[in-house]
């Protein structure tokens, strides 16, 4: 597959499967996918449905399974709680014993396309023990709850406007102590828009292989959180321009207690700061600074001039696909179990994605009020209305056990997107990085960049 101009990246054995021209049949139980084996877990709880891939037609009979691997085993069983239920909307605890055979409980199938979690809580020896599992059903045929505003096109182009507005004034510091012999980096701050009158900064770190070029360019889009960064130097020594930026305006290289007293302090909660109004919202200065990263490394010297990939997982994912949707020069996504999909779930009756907004609370009422003015502010901002909008082809990873990304989201958002796609799956596996799904997505970035996979 030969891409040139712009890519996004994300973090997401088996065959892949492409779906070559979009769209989902309303038969499909799951898209085409690649399954990601399980790795291992000491855990003497396994919870796991009965079939092996965990996916169901819909309506189709299911259990979960719970054993525990034990010797010699208590007479009596294991006694247990647990949760069975939509997907974090799993309901009250029961009880339950486990005898030595194990114990199957039922499933009563969905009515419609979802997802159907288990959550088992068991004491051993004093100490606690937790596993989950999670049974799709006809995740193909999952639809987004969230609506599309209709000024949605006038009002980012008048953002980028407003971006274009502000002089980038790019400066880049060395940095010697992340560079390497193939590697160097630089600390980049460039002005962005403000959530407030006047100018805000966007920081990151700038990684630049060694060498005459020209080399193709990564934009490298982080987490949730408030933490330092040191670049992407792995992919930087595969022949790499990369740009691994923060999202807050501070600088990426202060010490480590600047972060963990601004994430409890001044930045907590801040996907929620000024949510009932779309031109203040938290979001719109972090989402003008991504595109403004992706400018600057357009303007790099070392640029190819036709290949840049941005990458991220979780609010990195869900910044990935915004700004592929957003920059027309972008060539394609790969995104990690992105965040900000279908946020509105909860509205409906179902999972929404991280941040969990108007999830409802455990008196029966619902998070987020009032909900209208930050109900309409989620529509300029949600992932699934720039998914609708992709016109290059991606990969994209996610877990069926994730509890900050849910897969209901996740698959709402997949299935609006029409280029083609590749989808790594890995049912077992939650919200974390892991290694064996990160090399297949650096292997497709490299691919999609025209690279060999092991330069």
């Amino acid at each position: 597959m030969r891409l040139s101009n712009i890519l996004v990246f994300g973090f997401v054995g088996g065959i892949f499967f492409i779906h070559p021209c979009g769209g989902t049949p309303e038969d499909v139980v799951v898209p085409p996918h690649r399954i990601l084996p399980p790795e291992s877990d000491p855990s003497p709880l396994r919870v796991a449905p009965d079939r092996a891939d965990w996916t169901y037609p819909l309506g189709a009979p299911a259990h979960f399974e719970v054993r525990f691997n034990l010797e010699p085993y208590p007479a009596g069983g294991v006694p247990i709680r647990y949760q069975l239920g939509p997907d974090m909307l799993e309901g009250p605890e029961k009880e339950a014993v486990v005898p030595p055979e194990g114990l199957k409980l039922p499933v009563t199938p969905p009515a419609q396309a979802g997802f159907v979690r288990c959550l088992v809580h068991a004491n051993l020896e004093g100490k606690p023990v937790k596993q989950l599992a999670t049974a799709a059903f006809a995740p193909a045929q999952i639809r987004p709850t969230q609506a599309e505003p209709a000024d949605f096109e006038s009002f980012w182009a008048e953002q980028k406007a407003a971006l274009a507005k502000v002089p980038p004034d790019y400066r880049l510091e060395p940095a010697p102590a992340l560079s390497s012999e193939k590697v160097e980096a630089f600390y980049l701050s460039f002005q962005n828009v403000g959530g407030w009158p006047g100018p805000s900064r966007f920081y990151g770190v700038l990684c630049v292989p060694k060498g005459p070029g020209p080399f193709p360019a990564v934009v490298n889009f982080p987490g949730a959180g408030v933490r330092p960064y040191t670049g992407n130097t792995g992919l930087t020594q595969k022949g790499i321009i990369t740009l691994q930026v923060g999202i807050h305006g501070i600088p990426v290289n202060l010490v480590k207690e600047v972060y963990d007293q601004l994430h409890t302090g001044a930045l907590d909660n801040y996907n929620r700061f000024n949510l009932d109004n779309r031109n203040t919202y938290y979001f719109r200065r972090v989402y003008l600074g991504c595109l403004r990263a992706a400018d600057y490394l357009t303007t790099h010297p070392k640029w190819d001039g036709k290949n840049l990939l941005a990458m991220g997982g979780s609010q990195g994912g869900q910044l990935a696909i915004m700004t592929a949707a957003l920059d027309p020069r972008i060539t394609g996504v790969a995104a990690s179990y992105p965040a900000y999909s279908d946020a509105c779930g909860y509205l409906h009756g179902r999972a929404g994605g991280w941040p969990g907004l108007f999830r409802p609370t455990a008196s029966g009422g619902t998070n987020d009020l009032p909900v209208e003015p930050k109900l309409a502010t989620t529509g300029y901002y949600d992932t699934v209305n720039f998914a609708r909008r992709l016109k290059v082809p991606g990969i994209y990873f996610q877990g069926y056990n994730d509890v900050v990304c849910p897969p209901t989201a996740f698959f709402a958002m997949y299935n609006s997107i029409l280029p083609p796609k590749e989808l790594i799956l890995a049912p077992e596996r939650g919200h974390a990085w892991s290694s064996t799904h990160q090399a297949p997505m650096e292997e497709w970035a490299c691919r999609a960049l025209g690279l060999p996979p092991s330069r």
